[in-house]
């Protein structure tokens, strides 16, 4: 993307994404729904990366919800690993890309051990102030 064709006086300060379909996207293309949600994770990145260059000031992604927990234990499992894996991954790219970690929501209706880290994260990154 040629970021020079931009109007940064356009730009919003704040972007929410509600990240949905994933288990569609795998469905239609024959693949597991798990697949889908790691293929959903691809996307954060690219969005992320983006909304670095982009200077957006903050960035929520919608990414579980209280509907979620009636998904197959399978699934919820599942989207739990991927959660885990990808924090443990991009910790230290939050850190040095001045990113800050902060979530919304009932964390508490999480597994333990993902609000641990979900709580790891934020205070790892608290000092952070470009982009939240």
């Amino acid at each position: 993307m040629d970021l020079s064709l931009i109007d940064y006086t356009r730009i919003p300060r704040h972007i929410a994404i509600i990240m949905d379909g994933n288990g569609r996207w795998a469905k239609k293309n024959s693949l597991p729904r798990v697949q889908g949600h790691w293929e959903g994770v691809k996307s954060v990145n690219r969005i992320v990366t983006l909304c670095r260059k982009l200077e957006i000031e903050a960035l929520t992604l919608y990414s579980f919800s209280n509907e979620n927990l009636n998904r197959p234990t399978v699934e919820i499992n599942s989207l739990m690993k991927i959660l885990d894996h990808y924090l443990q991954k991009e910790l230290e790219r939050m850190k040095s890309e001045n990113i800050r970690f902060n979530t919304i929501g009932q964390i508490e209706e999480l597994p333990a051990e993902i609000q641990k880290l979900l709580l790891r994260a934020k205070d790892y990154t608290k000092k952070c102030d470009g982009m939240t």
